[in-house]
């Protein structure tokens, strides 16, 4: 921490106009005993300084721009292990070496895993512009009027082959569970992009509706699969203080595919021959072989070997991810709280799916039916309205040219992902979605009522509809759309994980597939035609969506996966956000009992103290 004091000084004293050398700011002040020397007793002039050592100064600078509040104003980074009151940090060597230094490294690693994203976001996003493809029309639908030269597939065709993907989706993340028990995490992924592979060959073959629909049930039990064991991957080897942002990249993928989706259906929209669609199609051969060939060289999940009781591989696996020998403090401590963890669990069940619906002190229960509600929720936005159907409905809307629009909002997706990263390990998890939920609901309603107010030829009305639909967007892409997979990611206790979420991921897949289906039958005009109304709809649902995130998320931001285990056991989503900063605080590990039981103890006194401090004033 000192070095790190020491860069920051320095670099605001090279771009601030208030230079503090004898004077630390307030925040540094309130270190247990006298504040760290400023950074003046360096007696390092500025202009004396090389290149690489200004270079070094302003790199430095993340680490304290990491530094965290909780509620009592105490400052801490999220790798240190020992936070000090008022605001000093109090460091271990282990810290130092072990947390700052070597996470870079398992970053990395696990943040690859986002890539499983583009094959999602890829194969949702290239549907909505290849059956809006003249040729693909052509090719799978009938021509309508006769002689008049204009294709067109029926209803229940665009039905099936746009939503047909997500039924596959849903078994594929059924079987990710079996599959993440047996082969691991990592090879895992690796068998799931053969399936999708198998499905993309028979989709860029096909030439008629069958053979084009099974392949969508391949590539979807092959999405399925990615959806559910690369987020696990990510959480299980990821360093709990970025933990959230890791995840989030995952996220990040999914919108990066949905836009790259959209460039090549809006560079192959005008082909008069098979490349049209096939190409689009082709592409995600190179998405599956570059995640496949990644994942051979990275480690396996530390928690999946220690479940399978493979300690000793457990400890190399860590030790790779933190890039310290087995052996290191840090590798043995971490494995110490998995072991301590899982024999608790081994103790409660056999970790198999009936054990998933146990009520006890665990909450399983409530913990899986939470993460089944999340993912069903997060489709109920509407979000996947928009990119599976953006471009008929923007055409529909009167928009001249829907494919660029669909590709505007596609960048809106990519670049407001970004702030997530951050976001999701600061402002935590569950400020964020309540602060969602309210944008997009507000959002939908708007587009709603323009949209039923305005005739399609008002121009400026249309420009209107399309900007808060790309608000609405923005609020999805930085909330809901990131979030909801790092909670699912991190909220299960070890010995269920894989099975509660793949359960979770296949309520995600269910509803999109439902969603998927039904679309087309409320808003074409030869049925439901509810048109722009339907937002009607997911403006209610967001209503949902900010009622469920209040009464069952709790704040889990930098938090280890066991300590998630601990504030499930003692606490309640309402008050989660006071129990996860003492949690913090006095930095408890599952291993240690009476840590936890005196937080606990603790945190109730505080609550009972508040509730007799107001019952006083009401006397009063």
């Amino acid at each position: 921490m000192t070095i790190h004091y020491y860069l920051f000084n320095y670099y605001l004293l090279l771009f601030s106009s208030t230079k503090w050398e004898m004077e630390p700011p307030a925040r540094y002040k309130r270190w247990r005993g006298s504040p760290p020397p400023t950074f003046s007793s360096l007696r390092l002039p500025s202009s004396r300084l090389s290149r690489r050592q200004h270079l070094l100064a302003v790199l430095h600078v993340v680490p304290v721009a990491l530094l965290d509040v909780d509620s009592n104003n105490n400052y801490y980074h999220p790798s240190h292990s020992t936070i000090m009151p008022g605001g000093g940090v109090a460091v271990t060597a282990s810290g130092m070496e072990g947390g700052k230094k070597s996470s870079i490294v398992g970053i990395l690693m696990a943040s690859f895993a986002a890539f499983g994203g583009i094959l999602f976001g890829y194969d949702t996003g290239v549907i909505s512009g290849i059956k809006e493809m003249n040729f693909w029309l052509k090719t799978f639908g009938y021509e309508s009027p006769a002689g008049s030269g204009t294709y067109t597939i029926s209803t229940a065709n665009e039905s099936l082959i746009v939503s047909i993907l997500s039924l596959g989706t849903f078994f594929g993340a059924l079987f990710a569970a079996p599959m993440a028990d047996t082969l691991g995490r990592r090879m895992g992924i690796v068998a799931a992009n053969l399936v999708f592979c198998a499905g993309v060959a028979m989709q860029t073959a096909a030439t008629a509706v069958p053979l084009f629909v099974a392949g969508r049930v391949f590539a979807g039990l092959g999405v399925g699969m990615v959806s559910c064991l690369v987020p696990m991957y990510q959480a299980e080897a990821s360093p709990k203080w970025i933990r959230g942002a890791v995840v989030s990249c995952y996220q990040w993928a999914i919108t990066i595919g949905l836009l790259l989706a959209a460039c090549v259906n809006q560079g192959t929209k005008d082909r008069n021959d098979y490349g049209s669609y096939r190409i689009p199609i082709a592409i995600q051969f190179a998405w599956a072989g570059i995640l496949s060939a990644g994942m051979l060289y990275l480690p396996e999940s530390p928690r999946y070997l220690v479940k399978r009781h493979r300690d000793a591989d457990a400890a190399r696996a860590l030790g790779r991810l933190m890039s310290v020998p087995p052996d290191h403090q840090d590798v043995q401590m971490e494995l110490e709280d998995v072991k301590a963890n899982l024999r608790m669990e081994e103790e409660v069940g056999q970790s198999s799916y009936v054990d998933c619906f146990k009520m006890g002190p665990n909450k399983i229960l409530f913990r899986t039916l939470t993460g089944i509600f999340l993912q069903a929720w997060q489709q109920l936005t509407g979000i996947n309205f928009i990119f599976y159907y953006g471009t008929t409905f923007f055409k529909n809307s009167g928009i001249s040219n829907p494919f660029l629009i669909t590709i505007a909002t596609n960048v809106v997706n990519v670049c407001m992902t970004i702030p997530a990263f951050w976001a999701v390990d600061h402002v935590g998890r569950r400020r964020l979605l309540l602060i969602g939920a309210a944008g997009m609901l507000v959002c939908e309603y708007l587009v709603a009522i323009i949209g039923v107010t305005i005739s399609v030829s008002n121009q400026a009305g249309q420009k209107v509809l399309v900007a808060f639909v790309c608000i609405y967007i923005a609020f999805f892409a930085s909330t809901w759309g990131p979030i909801a997979w790092v909670v699912t990611s991190e909220i299960y206790p070890l010995a269920i994980r894989a099975k509660a979420m793949s359960m979770s991921t296949a309520s995600n897949w269910l509803w999109n597939f439902g969603i998927g289906y039904a679309t087309p039958y409320i808003v074409n005009p030869e049925y439901g035609n509810l048109g722009p109304k339907v937002f009607f709809v997911w403006g209610s649902t967001c209503v949902g969506c900010l009622v469920f995130t209040y009464f069952c998320i709790p704040e889990t931001k930098g938090l280890s996966l066991e300590q998630i285990d601990i504030l499930y056991q003692n606490t309640t989503p309402v008050k989660s956000v006071a129990y996860r900063d003492q949690l913090i605080a006095h930095n408890v590990h599952a291993a240690d009992e009476d840590a936890i039981a005196r937080v606990t103890t603790e945190v109730r006194m505080a609550e009972k103290g508040e509730k007799g401090e107001a019952h006083n004033e009401e006397k009063v």
